[in-house]
């Protein structure tokens, strides 16, 4: 049966939301597929391009977006979905290339990442055939079917991977994650040297109780207050929701906090990372606290102190994301940093074997942060 893919308009929302459910029933935790009004403001508000897929009898069978964030230059594929009778006949690739391409066309745009499910190998097959590259796992990273596991992958417009920056050292413990990187993606870092992980200095403030605020206008407000240059503040496509401040006053961690999907993004710490030396541990109380078993960040590759700090409090080498930043005509490298308070359950997830690597270095960079020395090296 034919498909036409056409741009999402509002009196498709209806249809939309059918076919979300339809596909992911109540489990989906995004709110593009359930939000009426959130899946307005990405129709008409210029952020996002919305392919949707129908039959030649006009039944809605498919749907993807990208979201952009303009000042980043930086996209995210989400909401790929095709309905479980026309699964099969390649239309999911044809929604993510299309969508894509529409997406890139702008030149508005330097990388669109996606987070992919791993629960089977389709989806990895999917975005792999349209020019996506792996960068890593993030384990428990979300609430869906319960606790799961997402892969992440780029795709980059051209030119952009030939104009890096180079980075002169990294923690030691990233070596694996620059190691399977290098294979997957065909970048080089023998270059970039490592460095001994300096412990963080355990600090009063460690036991001392963080007070969480959700109050998401008040939040945004005041993170720009904090960061009043853009400069200052590099999320993509995460507004801060919540804050986290030391009883002492000597921190403000704006995160991206949602207890649907049970995860939290480290968005920004004022007035620097280094103010977190020594919190960490009680910083995560409060989010698990908060609803979000899983916490994560997303740190320039060349900040060797910020780094130090969440790897010594924690948190696993999870991803790399290669040119990420636009600096200039320059592109800047970034890692994702996770840290999860579930046990983590690999048995049930289907890794590709372009992930492989992936999963090899966290499992190594995990041991090498939460085993004894002396089982490390059994």
């Amino acid at each position: 049966m034919s498909v036409v893919l056409a741009s999402a308009a509002v009196q498709d929302i209806a249809d939309l939301r059918q076919l979300y459910f339809e596909v992911y029933g109540h489990g989906y935790p995004v709110p593009l597929g359930s939000d009426p009004a959130v899946m307005r403001g990405l129709i008409t508000g210029g952020s996002a391009h919305w392919l949707t897929a129908r039959t030649s009898r006009g039944e809605l069978v498919g749907s993807a977006v990208v979201q952009t964030d303009p000042g980043s230059r930086t996209g995210k594929l989400v909401g790929l979905a095709v309905h479980p009778g026309h699964r099969g006949g390649g239309l999911a690739s044809r929604l993510t290339g299309a969508v894509c391409d529409t997406a890139f066309a702008t030149g508005l745009l330097d990388s669109v990442y996606a987070t992919v499910r791993v629960v089977t190998e389709g989806p990895q097959h999917v975005v792999v055939r349209n020019g996506f590259r792996p960068l890593g796992l993030l384990p428990n990273a979300v609430e869906v079917e319960g606790c799961e596991s997402l892969a992440l992958f780029a795709r980059y417009a051209d030119g952009v991977l030939e104009r890096r920056t180079p980075v002169a050292h990294v923690p030691e413990r990233l070596a694996g994650l620059l190691d399977a990187a290098s294979a997957g993606i065909g970048i080089d870092w023998a270059g970039t040297g490592r460095t001994p992980l300096r412990s963080a200095p355990v600090t009063a403030r460690g036991t001392e109780p963080i007070e969480l605020l959700a109050a998401p206008a008040f939040v945004r407000r005041r993170f720009l207050e904090r960061f009043p240059h853009a400069d200052d503040r590099f999320f993509p496509l995460h507004t801060p929701n919540t804050v986290l401040i030391a009883a002492d006053g000597g921190f403000e961690a704006y995160a991206d906090l949602d207890p649907v999907a049970g995860s939290c993004a480290l968005v920004a710490v004022h007035p620097r990372p280094a103010a977190l030396t020594g919190a960490l541990e009680a910083l995560m109380a409060a989010v698990t606290r908060a609803g979000a078993d899983y916490a994560e960040t997303l740190l320039p590759l060349a900040d060797t102190e910020a780094l130090d700090i969440f790897l010594a409090s924690g948190f696993v080498p999870s991803a790399v994301y290669p040119a990420m930043r636009r600096v200039g005509d320059r592109f800047h490298d970034y890692v994702v940093l996770s840290r999860t308070s579930r046990q983590i359950d690999f048995r049930t997830i289907a890794v590709s074997s372009l992930l492989q690597p992936y999963l090899g270095a966290y499992l190594s960079a995990w041991a090498s942060t939460y085993l004894p020395l002396h089982e490390v090296s059994r």
